[in-house]
């Protein structure tokens, strides 16, 4: 691998390592952001998706060899061969638990760093010449609160590792809505206080900004911030469970010798992830499925769960569900519609009932925006601007939290998947780095509390 050269601090990367998409952007030494395009399969692209898959190719002469792919590439290695593919999606929600020490892949033991390192490799090797020679200086952003997990300290030690061994000397992270903020900024020209909401595929964080003029661009200083580990997944799993899952058996029962018994919910508890799906179909489970299914009172439910595993349906059904998302975002109301094999699913859908099954990560949701108003010590009315960004932004249910408080005309949103990475790169232009960002070791800041945009930024 390249080391990285000696570049001016001015070029800094900044990566917002997501848990559904990564974005990775640059600044050059004119202070110019460009955001990262990868040529993917079905066309270039900016957001790269968080995956990684592990397959083992014989080469011409029957030697065995690990393949390693990421991203889009990763999905179609795995759609293609599921039973032979381990694929795995979301791993950062793994990044601060400290339950998670390890995973086995083709007897290889693979810890979040080594995951983490094996997906940053591949994203650089996909991100062709712009990639080929790294800057010194990477900013990395973080969540206010990482999903899955309550060990923030080792979430960041595990990515202090990954990011080194890509050979980054100067490594620092910033909190995502903080880079959003960053990007926001570039277009005010007053005095404003700014609430910035990032609504990611694990978490949702919210940071609230006082931007200021002053001689070399606009002085800021953080006031707040808060978040809550659910997101757009959570909206997704809420779909499957509510719309797919009772066509698959769940709810249903089955006879067992005298005794009429429910069917396991723990079949369906892996919808929470398509990739579980192959897991499941692979697992001991399978065979007590297909058991049940003889026995089901709705024996035909049963085979379509069946048919989704064996088939590997999870991906086209995930598809189906992001699209209903989508025309939700548009209309009052949308129709489902799932087709693979033999199953077809479709069924109209009103934007009411989805926000009835999302109700619970509604809740929490506004219970972090309230958090980090109360935090910041001012009312909504003193709150001059708010920036939304990330996919779940689209939901109306998560734009009315915020309509319910704010004057519309204050609410912006932009930038849904490339604000936070753009953000960060900025922010490695700016001279009081340990302002807004944090590092690993002994000349760690403590939390960036104030700083000022540099007039470059602004």
């Amino acid at each position: 691998m390249t080391p990285p050269c000696a570049m001016t601090p001015e070029m800094t990367l900044g990566i917002d390592f997501g848990t559904t998409n990564t974005v990775v952007a640059m600044t050059g030494a004119d202070g110019a952001v460009a955001v990262l395009r990868f040529a993917a399969p079905d066309g270039d692209l900016t957001a790269f998706r968080s995956t990684l898959s592990f397959q083992i190719h014989e080469d011409a002469d029957g030697v065995a060899e690990r393949v390693v792919e990421a991203g889009p590439w990763a999905i179609d290695a795995y759609v293609e061969d599921p039973l032979d593919t381990r694929f795995i999606q979301s791993f950062k929600t793994f990044a601060a638990s400290p339950a998670f020490t390890e995973t086995v892949i083709d007897n290889r033991r693979y810890g979040f760093e080594d995951l983490l390192s094996s997906f940053l490799l591949r994203l650089r090797q996909r991100g062709g010449p712009a990639m080929s020679v790294l800057p010194a200086r990477v900013i990395v952003g973080r969540p206010v609160t990482f999903a899955g997990g309550s060990d923030e300290q080792l979430a960041l030690d595990r990515y202090e590792t990954a990011f080194a061994r890509m050979g980054f000397t100067d490594i620092r992270y910033a909190y995502e809505p903080v880079g959003a903020a960053f990007f926001f900024a570039r277009q005010l020209t007053t005095a404003a206080t700014v609430l910035v909401a990032d609504f990611g595929g694990g978490t949702s964080d919210f940071s609230i900004v006082r931007f200021e003029p002053s001689s070399s661009g606009l002085r800021s200083t953080a006031l707040a911030r808060a978040g809550v580990g659910v997101a757009g997944d959570a909206f997704d799993y809420r779909i499957i469970d509510q719309l797919v899952s009772p066509e698959l058996g769940k709810g249903g029962e089955y006879r067992s010798f005298e005794k009429v018994l429910p069917i396991p919910q723990r079949y369906y508890a892996a919808f929470a992830r398509w990739d579980q799906l192959a897991l499941l179909r692979a697992s001991r489970d399978m065979k007590d499925i297909r058991d049940i299914a003889r026995n089901a009172l709705q024996p035909e439910r049963l085979c379509r769960l069946i048919e989704v595993l064996d088939d590997n349906h999870g991906y086209a059904l995930y598809q189906a569900v992001s699209r209903l998302k989508m025309d939700l975002s548009r209309d009052e109301v949308a129709t489902f519609c799932f087709e693979a094999g033999t199953i077809r699913i479709e069924t109209p859908v009103a934007r009411s009932d989805f926000e009835g099954w999302i109700a619970p990560e509604l809740a929490a949701i506004e219970r972090a925006v309230d958090q980090a108003i109360a935090t910041s010590h001012l009312e909504p009315h003193q709150i001059d601007r708010i920036f939304l960004t990330g996919g779940s932004s689209f939901v109306p249910a998560v734009r009315d939290i915020f309509r319910r408080r704010f004057e519309p005309n204050r609410i912006e949103t932009g930038g849904e998947f490339e604000s936070i990475a753009v953000g960060l790169a900025l922010i490695g232009r700016e001279p009081e780095l340990k302002l807004w960002t944090e590092r690993r070791g002994a000349d760690r800041s403590s939390s960036p509390v104030t700083g000022s945009f540099s007039s470059e930024v602004v």
